[in-house]
């Protein structure tokens, strides 16, 4: 009897060991610290930081034209994928589907992304004839992007053309005369239609559009959101550049972030080529974050420093400005 009794004393002990060891496991779990360690999941803790191929080759340095050498300069810096830049290609390019294709696969085997591309096109002029062109333009490049596959693809409302010099335009602030007859006014529905036309292409080809706040109607957000909510497609949203607004910057990328689909970054180390902006990124960082924005953030280094220090100083202050909560 007094053997028994110790035998189940002792299993009793036994089974109250691993009870109390749940117990506390289970209070631990809910204090601040364990809360920490279970949100620890490996995810990802800033936006992927691209490169627009633009940084490197500035429509002035021919060694870097090349769009291979442009992908594997980003792999090399540490980049999370690369936005290409249309007007970069050669022209014998763009006609070869397998050159276009040969681009797309070196990407892939760099383990890049190509997120984006941008384009120029212009739909401010009174001539129909023209707007029709641009318009069958930019649907080629979108039917390009859906080849190349390309998320996103950058698009202008163009300009009126009365400057005729890009570096006077710089100077004058990105104002602009309309042609003599017209008001901006008349050239909003221009915009919206051509861009309607555009959209339905975009959304065969799951291609968002992104109007940039770039020069011509694009210069104020005012101007950006009646053009966008005008077409009201979750096809045309804005790709936001952070350095195209040259006065009261934060308050006017506040005004666009929420319809922001990609956000291009400026810096200018060493001085820029045209002007040079002071940018706070952080506060730039939390503007998007209050607005929800999780995507993708291109590096369009604009400076006359070299970009193989200013580059690689570039990545590691986005790196720092964008956390992702």
């Amino acid at each position: 009897m007094d053997n028994r009794r110790q035998f189940l004393t002792a299993a009793g002990a036994a089974t109250l060991i691993p009870l109390t060891q749940a117990v506390a496991s289970a209070q631990e779990s809910k204090s601040p610290k364990a809360n920490a360690k279970t949100k620890s999941t490996g995810a990802r803790k800033t936006h992927p930081i691209v490169i627009s191929t633009y940084s490197l080759w500035r429509f002035r340095n021919d060694r870097l034209r090349d769009i291979k050498k442009c992908i594997e300069i980003a792999d090399e810096m540490g980049f999370d994928g690369v936005e290409l830049l249309l007007y970069q290609f050669q022209q014998n390019e763009l006609l070869s589907h397998s050159r276009m294709m040969d681009i797309k696969r070196y990407a892939l085997r760099l383990g890049l992304p190509l997120v984006g591309m941008s384009t120029h096109q212009g739909f401010v002029s009174p001539d129909r004839r023209k707007r029709k062109h641009n318009i069958d333009l930019t649907i080629g490049q979108i039917e390009l992007a859906y080849k190349m596959g390309i998320p996103t693809m950058r698009v202008n409302t163009g300009r009126w053309g009365t400057t005729r010099s890009f570096d006077q335009l710089m100077k004058d602030r990105g104002i602009e005369k309309p042609i003599e007859g017209y008001t901006d006014d008349d050239a909003y529905p221009w915009v919206i239609e051509a861009l309607e036309k555009c959209v339905k292409v975009a959304e065969k080809c799951g291609v968002v559009l992104g109007l940039e706040n770039h020069w011509g109607l694009g210069l104020t957000p005012e101007g950006i959101l009646k053009i966008v909510n005008a077409v009201d497609s979750p096809w045309l949203q804005i790709t936001t550049d952070t350095g195209n607004f040259l006065e009261e910057p934060y308050e006017r990328l506040e005004k666009i972030a929420p319809k922001t689909i990609l956000v291009q970054a400026k810096t200018y180390y060493g001085g820029g080529q045209w002007y040079t902006l002071d940018l706070d990124y952080p506060r730039i960082g939390r503007i998007l974050q209050k607005h929800k924005y999780r995507g993708y953030i291109s590096l369009e280094f604009e400076g006359r420093e070299d970009y193989k220090k200013a580059i690689p100083k570039s990545l590691e202050l986005l790196r720092k400005a964008f956390p992702r909560t």
